[in-house]
């Protein structure tokens, strides 16, 4: 009994003496917002880790990162922006794609059938698209407009938010009459089956690489693992049922 007692006794203040799974700070593209909060969700269920999501353009997360801020992981939009972060080291291990974007247009004014012929109609008075120089998607959108011979058409109608998440916003109160953002957006929870939007041919825009790179090796670690659960299974189903692609056509 004596030894029991003095095995359980052993046990606890082993178990007190563990160390708490670390939470980590994820900072996360814009047009990832919804995603990231299922993938985040199924990442701390498996392994306990808390995260804190941290969203905005690519290009702005890079500066805040450069600047010192205390994130974990980085999710961007793009490959460039990790790529360039780990050159300059302030990435401890190089970065991976973990998908591929894809553009959609979308309209929350039931009178508009999106499509690229509609942007020169004189009901089309503003534009939204997110900042071509702070997020990939902006950049896609106008290499679209080039494309097609609609951007010097259209330019004085373009209205540029900072990230996907402000020319969502953008879109959703109509002050904008339709708008570029992540098929992501569109096929959310919280999106779903408002307004009205149609793919854009992944022909007509470079692929939106989208990469992962760990920041922080204070934490590495838990960093890694939020690493590989990116490109697991559980992961790879998420971000399919986003409207993402997990692999290059």
């Amino acid at each position: 009994m004596k030894k029991a007692i003095f095995i359980l006794l052993i046990y606890l203040i082993t178990a007190c003496q563990q160390k708490p799974e670390r939470k980590l700070t994820i900072a996360v593209a814009a047009n990832m917002q919804f995603a990231m909060k299922e993938l985040s969700k199924t990442f701390t269920d498996q392994t306990g880790i808390a995260c804190d999501l941290i969203i905005s353009s690519s290009g702005k997360l890079t500066a805040q990162i450069k600047e010192g801020a205390p994130f974990d992981v980085f999710v961007s939009a793009d490959i460039k922006y990790p790529k360039e972060l780990f050159d300059t080291g302030f990435a401890i291990k190089a970065p991976k794609i973990y998908g591929y974007g894809k553009l959609v247009m979308w309209s929350m004014i039931d009178t508009i059938d999106p499509s690229l012929e509609t942007l020169k109609s004189s009901k089309i008075h503003h534009i939204a698209i997110a900042n071509p120089k702070m997020a990939p998607y902006g950049l896609a959108t106008i290499e679209i407009l080039k494309r097609h011979n609609l951007y010097e058409n259209v330019k004085d109608k373009l209205v540029y938010g900072e990230s996907v998440l402000q020319t969502n916003q953008f879109i959703i109160s109509k002050s904008a009459e339709i708008g570029f953002t992540s098929k992501s957006v569109v096929l959310s929870p919280e999106m779903s089956n408002k307004g009205n939007w149609i793919d854009i041919k992944d022909t007509d825009y470079s692929a939106i690489a989208q990469g992962v790179v760990i920041l922080n090796q204070n934490n590495q670690e838990n960093a890694e693992k939020f690493y590989d659960f990116l490109s697991s299974a559980d992961a790879r189903r998420i971000l399919e049922n986003f409207g993402y692609l997990t692999k290059e056509k």
